[in-house]
C-alpha cells in the first residue's frame, strides 16, 4: 500500500454505517468514524453486517466528526473487539456520546446496570475532547509526524470535519487528508455554517444529497406552517418523525417561531368540529407540541447548554427573552405509559397536537405506535422532513403513502390514508451545491477526492459535476465512488 492510503469499512455503497480508515503508515492508522448500518429492518442481517470485521492492530486513534448513530453505533463493538486507544471527538461531542452510548447499551444489554455502567465507564475514560480550529498531534517518530484538527461542520450541535497533515521527514513530503463527516446545509437553524478548510490532497467527502437542491429556508417553514394548517383544519395531529439529534431540536426552533408568530399576529385558530366543546384558553398558545422521547429530550438539554455554540440569529433570539428550545406548551413525554395514553388520546380524541418522536425513519421507536394508531386515518398528516434510506418503513410509507398503499411495521401491514408530506428542505445536510463550493471554497483544491455516504445516483452526480468544476478551471481531479 502506498502511505498514506484509505480503507473503508462502511458508508460505501449505502449512505449509512460510516467507518474509514487513514493508514498512515505500515504501523500506524487511524479511525474516523465507527457507524451502525440504519438501512435494513432486518435486524440479524444488521447485527451480522455490523460486526468488527478488521484488523485493529495498528489503529492509535478513533476520531468521531459528530454522534448521530450512523457515525458512533458501533462503538461498544469496537471496544469489545479489543480497541483501547482514545476517542477524540469535539467539546459538545464528548457531552453528548455517553448519552447516545447510554440508550445504545441499553438496548444491546437488555437494559442491564452492571454491562451499562461498565461500557460507560471505560467510554468516559477514553473520551478526549478538543477544540475546534487547534491542531493536535497524534504520532510522532522519527518516520512520521501526524496532527489532526477538527473544524466546524454545521451538521449538528459538536459536528466536525478532520484534517489530518500527515509530514514523513525522511521521505521529505507532507500530504493532507480531510474528512468531511456530515456537513450541514447553510440555512441550518442554530448552528454556523461550515467554512472550507485551507487545502487537501485528499478528500473524503459525504453525497447524501449529491443529487439535489434543498428548498430555500423561508419555503420550507412556510410549507410546515401549512402542514401544520391543514392537520388542525382536519382536527388530527402532525406526526414528524424525527432523530433526538439534531433535526429535533431544529423543529423545536421553527415551530416555536410560527405559533409565535400566529399568536402575535392574531391568526384564528380552526374551528373544533360540531359538537366539541371548545377548552377555556384553547388556541396558537395552548396548542400542544409534544416530544415523545427521553432521548430527546435529554439531548435538547445539552443543546441549551452549549448555546455558545449556536450562530447569531439562535442567540439574538434568546437574547430577546424567547425560549426556542424551552417554550412554555412544549411538552416532553418521559414513561412509556404515559406514552401510550397519549397515543390512545390523540388517536380517539379530535383535540388537535404536534408530535415529535423517533425515529426517524420510523424504523423503531415510539413514532410506530403512533403510525400503527393514525395512519388509518385521514384526519391524521405525516410529515418526513429527513432523508428516507431505501428500505426502511419511512421510505415506504413516503413513497406508497399518497398512493394509498400500505407499510410493514413490526411485521404487519397498516393501510395508509394519513396525509404523506416530504418537506426535503430541513436536512441538516449540505445539498449538492453546497458540497461544490466546499471543495471550490479552499485555496488548494483536492487532487483525489473520494465520495462516501451516498446512495450511487446522488454520487454519480456530484463526480459528474466535480469534474465539470475541475475541467472550467483547467485542473485535474481523480473521483472514487
Amino acid at each position: 500500500m502506498q502511505y498514506p492510503g484509505i480503507t473503508h469499512h462502511g458508508a460505501v455503497e449505502r449512505v449509512t454505517g460510516s467507518c474509514h480508515e487513514l493508514h498512515m503508515d505500515a504501523f500506524h492508522s487511524l479511525l474516523v468514524d465507527c457507524g451502525s448500518l440504519l438501512d435494513s429492518t432486518d435486524k440479524e442481517k444488521l447485527q451480522d453486517e455490523s460486526a468488527i470485521q478488521f484488523a485493529l492492530d495498528n489503529i492509535k486513534t478513533v476520531i468521531l466528526t459528530h454522534v448521530h448513530a450512523d457515525h458512533i453505533g458501533r462503538i461498544p463493538q469496537l471496544l469489545a473487539a479489543g480497541y483501547s486507544g482514545p476517542i477524540l471527538c469535539s467539546e459538545p461531542s464528548a457531552h453528548l456520546l455517553p448519552v447516545v452510548l447510554e440508550d445504545a447499551f441499553n438496548h444491546q444489554f437488555g437494559r442491564s446496570p452492571a454491562e451499562r455502567d461498565k461500557y460507560l465507564t471505560l467510554i468516559n475514560k477514553r473520551i478526549v475532547a478538543l477544540p475546534f480550529g487547534s491542531w493536535f498531534t497524534i504520532v510522532e517518530t522519527d518516520h512520521l509526524v501526524c496532527k489532526i484538527r477538527l473544524q466546524r461542520a454545521g451538521h449538528i450541535l459538536g459536528s466536525a470535519y478532520v484534517e489530518c497533515d500527515m509530514n514523513y521527514p525522511l521521505e521529505n513530503r507532507n500530504k493532507r487528508v480531510v474528512f468531511s463527516g456530515d456537513l450541514g446545509s447553510s440555512h441550518t437553524p442554530f448552528l454556523p455554517s461550515p467554512k472550507s478548510p485551507e487545502r487537501a490532497d485528499v478528500l473524503v467527502l459525504e453525497s447524501t444529497y449529491g443529487d439535489r437542491l434543498h428548498e430555500d429556508r423561508a419555503s420550507q417553514q412556510s410549507r410546515l406552517e401549512q402542514v401544520i394548517d391543514q392537520a388542525l383544519t382536519d382536527h388530527g395531529t402532525v406526526l414528524i418523525p424525527a432523530f433526538s439529534i439534531g433535526r429535533t431540536q431544529e423543529l423545536l426552533y421553527e415551530i416555536e417561531d410560527i405559533l409565535r408568530r400566529k399568536v402575535l399576529d392574531a391568526v384564528p385558530f380552526p374551528a373544533l368540529p360540531e359538537g366539541m366543546q371548545e377548552r377555556p384558553g384553547e388556541g396558537w398558545s395552548q396548542l400542544p407540541v409534544i416530544l415523545d422521547s427521553p432521548l430527546a429530550a435529554r439531548f435538547t438539554r445539552i443543546y441549551r447548554e452549549f448555546n455558545d455554540y449556536w450562530n447569531a440569529d439562535a442567540q439574538e433570539r434568546q437574547s430577546e427573552g424567547r425560549k426556542p428550545l424551552a417554550f412554555e406548551q412544549l411538552l416532553t413525554i418521559d414513561s412509556h405509559d404515559k406514552h401510550l395514553q397519549v397515543v390512545n388520546y390523540l388517536a380517539s380524541t379530535r383535540r388537535p397536537a404536534i408530535v415529535i418522536a423517533g425515529h426517524g425513519m420510523c424504523a423503531g421507536g415510539r413514532i410506530v405506535n403512533y403510525l400503527k394508531a393514525m395512519l388509518g386515518d385521514s384526519r391524521h398528516n405525516v410529515v418526513f422532513v429527513g432523508y428516507q434510506v431505501k428500505g426502511t418503513p419511512g421510505a415506504a410509507i413516503q413513497k406508497y403513502g399518497p398512493l394509498g398503499g400500505y407499510v410493514e411495521l413490526d411485521r404487519e401491514r397498516y393501510g395508509i390514508k394519513a396525509g404523506v408530506t416530504t418537506i426535503g428542505g430541513y436536512s441538516a445536510h449540505a445539498d449538492q451545491g453546497e458540497l461544490i463550493e466546499f471543495v471550490a471554497g479552499m485555496s488548494v483544491w483536492p487532487d483525489e477526492i473520494k465520495l462516501v455516504h451516498g446512495e450511487n445516483n446522488a454520487k454519480q452526480a456530484l463526480s459528474a459535476l466535480l469534474k465539470r468544476k475541475y475541467a472550467i478551471t483547467k485542473r485535474s481531479v481523480s473521483v472514487t465512488i
